[in-house]
């Protein structure tokens, strides 16, 4: 396309807007040729430049003592000692995912596999934060179905084990599904790399899968709105190769163990032009690519598609001058691709160049340095109405139970994890389906907790407090086994900013979630941003998951959720109010979605999840579980279930409603099976920390005061039911 076409209204269908456009023009001293334009298009595209999250990211905590790198790199890097560094990130693959879900999700774990293995970690555990639209929509069966199998064909191929996550359903996701993917890995501290060129005159090295046509405008179409249309976006989506991946991962980590890599970059997102933009920018240098030595795959293609492409199981690489030899020979084992393809040059310009001829000459640092920002005009949730306890209609307590426990959002996920390898590498401690997934450390006593959680109902009725809740909930969960939470990653799914409403949204969930990780040391490290999931005019519910780290130092002493013993003591740590408001109770039994969500009181959530990892390290704790979702039955339910022991429950204190103690959802609270009741009584009393003894553990029913026993079969069928009854079209 000659450049004489380039004009308004093509700047346009590339996602740019008049303004925008302008200051292309600005940089560029002239209009650019549609290779320039493309460029422009992808890296001011809101997923890759942030132009609109940028603002309020920066308020995020992102730094202490334990990290090594925060936000800025392709993950996250803390310190977990003895030399060792957990890399870490969460990133979305939502729009693919609607349009095809098996190669959506499949690429979206083979994207944030190479995030952290392009630092020089090897990935240890992989899991996935899922939501589905309502499942009598008719796409919803589909999509799962398609989703759950592409995460499951890569993970399981590539040898990684995926062993947590979580999966809900709404209305609000009919149109735009959600499919977050987390990769944690382990590197030597000495060990990690980064992505900034350097040394002129340095060449520039394409590794990996040959460039096709797949993934063109990846970047862009994340960046908008779906419309009725969406299904005519299939060939953006890029197809994945685990099998190559496999090996690109083995010959990353085997060049890496040398001293030939100077910076690498991930091909993700906007493909090579975002991965040589992103390290010439980092580096303040230059690079010269001839686009001639890309490995292609198809033929006749242009420099416009050669620097758009997402082919999957790509790296650029900056080598030290003289080592190109021994790192094709690497590669050249592995059966990967390996070609010099440019150089690092001091002019600070992306040039680009075929058959001799220059196709595209842009400077980098204004491409960059330049990118829109944008502080866009915002409106807060009103708030909604508290719900008094007394004014919730009380159903049986038996029937509300086993009522939960068969709904879509709290039903057992294992026809989903059972379809995943959780137990490959032979280091999972705790597997999927309690709190957070457990993964050994090799070659020390150590461990990881992991996990992702977010409860986007409460974020929709009040975004500043549900974004400091998903903080809680996931520093709780990886309390809850025993670890001691280091740091998180968030991915930021919301519909469309340039509606104040949602913007008012994402400024309040970052609020939100600012103060409670400040509150419990807990910074940022890493993240996504997923904006405009929205089709026809219709937003998802906002939804900040948060991906989080916590370290064991023995993981000989993390435990579960499960009864170990008959004859345990059942205590619950915190204080119960009976918060009904915007709980699954309400909308589960009643019907209703509305009421404001429970407080989060973050100096309780640190007194009390300290004392309950005290407990546990001390091995007084059998079994532990937090209380979210659900309050308090749902969590007994679970513990009996995850043991296979029932439980006697006695009569609640005071004046509460029995079916506000049974179902209400205040925060900072767990419940712990002990032998010792006594000294972890003692303990609390102590600390000052609300502490109950509420019941025992034993039988193969449990019995909730007031009603008669549930069997543990009776509730498993409810629990364990619902979701191959729906996949199977029940």
């Amino acid at each position: 396309m000659a450049e004489s076409e380039i004009t308004p209204e093509l700047a346009a269908e590339h996602g740019l807007t008049a303004e925008e456009y302008a200051r292309v023009l600005a940089i560029m001293g002239r209009a650019p040729n549609i290779t320039e334009l493309g460029i422009f298009s992808v890296m001011w595209s809101e997923h890759c430049s942030y132009k609109t999250s940028k603002k309020w990211l920066r308020t995020l905590p992102t730094e202490g003592p334990q990290v090594i790198q925060g936000p800025g790199e392709n993950a996250g890097v803390i310190d977990i000692g003895d030399g060792l560094a957990c890399i870490f990130k969460i990133e979305s693959h939502n729009h693919p995912s609607f349009i095809e879900p098996y190669q959506g999700a499949a690429t979206g774990v083979g994207g944030i596999l190479r995030d952290v293995f392009t630092m020089g970690a090897r990935p240890i555990a992989n899991l996935n934060a899922l939501r589905f639209g309502a499942p009598d929509h008719p796409k919803t069966r589909h999509l799962v179905a398609g989703v759950v199998a592409g995460i499951g064909g890569y993970g399981n191929c590539i040898g990684v084990p995926t062993v947590g996550g979580e999966c809900q359903f709404h209305e609000s996701y009919n149109g735009n599904i959600l499919v977050n993917a987390m990769t944690v890995g382990i590197a030597p501290t000495d060990r990690i790399f980064y992505s900034a060129a350097a040394g002129i005159g340095n060449p520039v090295v394409y590794v990996g899968s040959k460039t096709g046509r797949d993934g063109i405008h990846g970047a862009t179409m994340a960046s908008a709105e779906f419309s009725e249309d969406s299904e005519e976006k299939r060939p953006t989506v890029q197809v994945g190769d685990p099998f190559t991946e496999k090996l690109l991962l083995e010959a990353c980590l085997e060049l890496m163990a040398t001293d030939a890599i100077v910076a690498i970059q991930d091909m993700g997102a906007a493909g090579l032009t975002s991965s040589s933009v992103e390290m010439s920018s980092k580096g303040g240098v230059g690079i010269e690519l001839d686009l001639g030595a890309v490995p292609r795959r198809e033929e006749g293609m242009t420099p416009y598609e050669i620097m758009l492409s997402e082919s999957q199981e790509r790296m650029l690489m900056i080598l030290r001058p003289g080592r190109e030899d021994a790192a094709r020979a690497v590669f050249e084992k592995w059966e990967l691709d390996f070609a010099v393809i440019g150089r690092v040059t001091e002019t600070g310009r992306l040039v680009l160049t075929e058959n001799d001829a220059t196709v595209a000459d842009i400077p980098v640092a204004p491409l960059v340095e330049n990118a829109p920002e944008y502080d866009r005009p915002w409106e807060p949730t009103p708030p909604s109405p508290e719900i008094a306890a007394g004014d919730v209609i009380a159903k049986p307590a038996d029937e509300a139970l086993l009522a939960l426990l068969a709904s879509p959002d709290h039903c057992g996920k294992g026809w989903i994890w059972h379809q995943y390898d959780h137990l490959v590498m032979n280091d999972t401690v705790i597997r999927p389906g309690g709190d957070a997934a457990v993964v050994r450390v090799q070659d020390t006593q150590k461990a990881l907790a992991v996990t992702t959680d977010c409860t986007p109902r409460y974020c929709h009725a009040d975004p500043v407090r549900g974004g400091a809740q998903a903080v809680a909930e996931a520093w709780r969960n990886l309390t809850a086994t025993g670890a001691r939470p280091l740091a998180a990653t968030d991915n930021m799914n919301f519909g469309n900013p340039e509606r104040p409403r949602v913007m008012g949204q994402f400024a309040g969930c970052i609020q939100g979630m600012g103060e409670a990780c400040r509150a419990l040391s807990f910074p940022i490290v890493s993240g996504n941003v997923s904006l405009y999931n929205e089709t026809s005019g219709k937003g998802i519910h906002p939804t900040p998951v948060i991906g989080g780290v916590g370290l064991l130092d023995d993981a000989a002493l993390a435990v579960g959720i499960g009864f170990t013993d008959p004859d345990l003591t059942i205590l619950l740590v915190g204080e119960t109010q009976g918060w009904l408001g915007c709980s699954a109770y309400l909308r589960e039994l009643l019907g209703q979605e509305e009421g404001a969500p429970p407080p989060v009181d973050l100096d309780a959530e640190l007194r009390n999840g300290d004392f309950t990892r005290m407990q546990i390290l001390a091995r007084r704790a059998r079994a532990c579980h937090d209380l979210s979702e659900g309050g308090l039955a749902v969590a007994l339910a679970e513990m009996a279930l995850a043991g296979g022991i029932g439980a006697e429950i006695a009569a609640p204190p005071g004046e509460i409603p029995l079916h506000a103690w049974l179902f209400g959802e205040d925060q900072a609270r767990y419940l712990i099976a002990t032998k010792n009741p006594a000294a972890v009584l003692a303990d609390a009393e102590a600390a000052g920390i609300p502490l109950a003894a509420i019941g025992s553990t034993g039988g193969e029913a449990l019995t909730l005061p007031g009603t008669a026993p549930i069997s543990l079969t009776a509730l498993r069928e409810a629990h364990e039911g619902w979701l191959p009854g729906y996949m199977d079209g029940a």
